[in-house]
């Protein structure tokens, strides 16, 4: 196995004048990348961060802190990568719980920082430092570095990185990747998605994202180049696309709905594109049609959890089983579980496990959460699907996020499948809300397309009128600009939820 830890001094070795990074207007080959990634690595040692330690990052996308990834696991330290929209609470909680040593972040978030500043790891080190914070000048000291690094030695299961859940669910964990899940990335996902040394790689969203690693790794792995923007932005993602001559591109579903509505969009623009895949959450429907009709033979969609279990639908697919999330890689099983723990007949809904060689090695300091998740080597994912006769999973919804109206289970997909059929929503979401008869009852938020007029009232008729059952109808419609989401872009559900079922025990 090609240690991840020696990964940029090879491909220096082999492919120096290859473009490697681009960002904004920095274009670093792999010889130049690799000369930043050993400063910043030797910066660490200088600090006194070595093997086991545990590096944090708190930024936005950069070159910066992209050489910061492969300098963390380069010298066997652990990464621990952590979204910038923290509050002092949350980064203080996380930084605590995850026991690191060094802190690389921006001077954006120097009022968060001066707020909690005793519960500081010894290091903290800003990207972009600005005179008299107070914190050390990452640029400064990593210049002063020599451009030579010997990389640690490095085993298997040595841990690569800590990626802590977005906490759709409730207080994020740490999820453990060893150097060998992390090596697994490139290894499953370079040959699924067609990755070539050529390959141009497009990453629009925060590296922080777990899902940032499905593309970065296999590019980077076989020596191709890896374009990041700041920040995700449509205009600028089809400007990008068209300019770089892009063939690889992730997004999550928000991202593709955005891409799609720009009056900019022109498939004419995007004949470069070999790979479109959406992760992150499922993408409805409506959406697929439209992208497999706009860019045919280019979509793929990825089923998975950072704890590490994913299937895959092939873009040869992706038409005959649009209504799929694919099915596991070589080496990768699902499984329908039944409550009762057997497997359920193909059809039949129940909960997805699976297992893979990119299973988490666990959660950092929590052995119990370990235990519930991973059972006699399965993943037990949380989320209700089932397999058709040719051992395609379908998404059903999270097991979770089931609404029980009467003693009936509603599925939340089912309804918003249909809500996205109407011409002026743009995205919508579907919850459960407190009834005094029912328990609980739908409810339904939507994004509307500009300059569109609907009201509440008429949406929910047009949706209760389309719905297969009494149960499934709409109480209200919601209109909202935009929904709460994490770093990732996935709707935060439970923020929406939550309000209703204050001061309420909620009958699931």
């Amino acid at each position: 196995m090609l240690e991840l830890a020696s990964l940029m001094a090879r491909q220096a070795r082999y492919r120096p004048d290859a473009t490697a990074v681009v960002f904004e207007n920095e274009r670093l080959t792999y010889r130049q990348f690799w000369v930043r990634v050993a400063r910043v690595g030797n910066m660490l040692r200088a600090l006194g961060v070595g093997p086991g330690d545990k590096v944090a990052t708190v930024a936005g996308n950069s070159a910066s802190l992209l050489e910061t990834y492969w300098a963390v696991p380069t010298i066997g330290a652990t990464l621990v990568p952590l979204s910038p929209l923290l509050l002092a609470t949350g980064l203080a909680s996380l930084l605590h719980d995850s026991d690191a040593r060094c802190l690389v972040t921006q001077a954006s978030m120097l009022p968060v920082l001066r707020e909690m500043r005793a519960e500081l790891p010894p290091h903290v080190l800003l990207i972009d430092a600005a005179a008299e914070t107070g914190f050390g000048d990452y640029q400064a000291l990593a210049a002063t570095q020599p451009e030579t690094l010997v990389p640690a030695t490095v085993t298997p299961d040595t841990l690569f990185n800590i990626m802590y859940t977005s906490g759709t669910t409730g207080l994020p964990k740490g999820i453990m990747h060893s150097h060998f899940v992390r090596s697994m990335y490139p290894a499953l996902l370079g040959g699924a998605f067609r990755f070539t040394p050529e390959s141009r790689t497009l990453h629009a969203g925060a590296i922080v994202f777990n899902g940032a690693f499905v593309t970065m790794m296999p590019t980077l792995h076989l020596g191709g180049t890896y374009i990041l923007l700041r920040q995700f932005d449509a205009e600028a993602a089809l400007a990008t696309i068209e300019r770089e001559r892009v063939t690889h591109i992730m997004l999550v579903p928000a991202q593709i709905i955005a891409l799609l509505s720009s009056p900019n969009f022109d498939p004419k623009r995007l004949v470069s594109l070999e790979c479109v895949l959406s992760l992150g959450a499922p993408l409805l429907q409506e959406h697929k049609d439209r992208l497999n009709a706009a860019l045919p033979g280019r979509f793929y969609e990825l089923y998975g959890l950072t704890e590490g279990f994913i299937t895959i639908l092939d873009r040869v697919d992706a038409v005959r089983k649009s209504g799929s999330v694919g099915v596991p890689p070589p080496f990768c099983a699902v499984r329908i579980v039944r409550d009762d723990g057997t497997d359920a007949k193909p059809g039949e809904i129940g909960e997805i496990a699976g297992h893979s060689p990119i299973l988490m090695e666990g959660y950092y300091k929590r052995p119990d959460l370990t235990a519930q998740a991973l059972r006699d080597g399965w993943l037990y994912s949380g989320d209700m699907g089932y397999l058709d006769d040719d051992g395609y999973l379908y998404l059903v919804d999270r097991k979770k996020d089931m609404i029980d109206s009467g003693g009936v289970k509603v599925y939340p997909r089912d309804i918003e499948e249909i809500a996205a059929r109407h011409p002026d929503i743009l995205d919508v979401t579907v919850f459960g809300v407190p009834h005094d008869k029912w328990g609980e009852v739908p409810l339904a938020t939507v994004i509307l397309r500009d300059g569109a007029i609907a009201t509440p009232e008429a949406l929910r008729d047009w949706i209760n009128e389309r719905v297969d059952a009494r149960y499934q109808r709409v109480s209200q419609v919601m209109i909202m600009a935009d929904f709460p989401r994490n770093a990732a872009g996935k709707i935060l559900k439970r923020e929406l939820r939550d309000p209703y079922w204050a001061g309420r025990v909620r009958k699931i």
